[in-house]
């Protein structure tokens, strides 16, 4: 298998159909779950959240780096929002996720590895809040994370120091 060549690149307006698809992906599990609701009901709920989401992002995380992921052939396949100046020590990875045919194939390890890289040059830490279900954790713990503190029980805490790479 040959590697999967991608670019990332920053966000536009003309993105958020792609990066609607995206964050779709990442709640179709959970909606699955919801029998009652009609297939127009599921995207309107998550069309409905996804835009809360983008408009607290881009309020909250002002001067964040937000890029979509694409491939050669410029097709949006996943989407990596950083703040690189969360604060003086710390470097917040504030959503990474890419569409199921993509994953598994180390396109969020080579991803995660560059925000590592970057916050080793900036000697910050890097922290990520994961939900305590996601099948991503042991690709965190791997690179290093450490799970640090849990808000709501439901999401976990991870962060990655720069003398902590393995």
């Amino acid at each position: 298998m040959s590697e999967m060549l991608f670019r990332a690149r920053a966000i536009n307006e003309a993105d958020l159909p792609a990066l609607l698809e995206i964050y779709a992906s990442t709640r179709a599990e959970e909606l699955a779950l919801v029998p009652d609701w009609t297939e127009a009901q599921k995207r309107t709920f998550v069309t409905q959240q996804f835009m809360a989401q983008h408009q607290y992002y881009q309020e909250l995380y002002k001067g964040a780096d937000l890029q979509i992921i694409e491939t050669e052939q410029q097709q949006a396949i996943g989407r990596l929002y950083v703040h690189w100046q969360y604060s003086p020590t710390e470097v917040r990875i504030m959503d990474i996720a890419i569409l199921p045919p993509y994953r598994g194939q180390g396109l969020g390890s080579k991803l995660l590895e560059a925000v590592l890289r970057q916050g080793a040059v900036l000697g910050k830490s890097v922290t990520i809040h994961v939900e305590y279900n996601n099948p991503a954790l042991h690709l965190y713990e791997r690179l290093g994370f450490k799970k640090i503190g849990e808000f709501n029980t439901v999401y976990h805490l991870y962060q990655w120091k720069p003398d902590s790479t393995s």
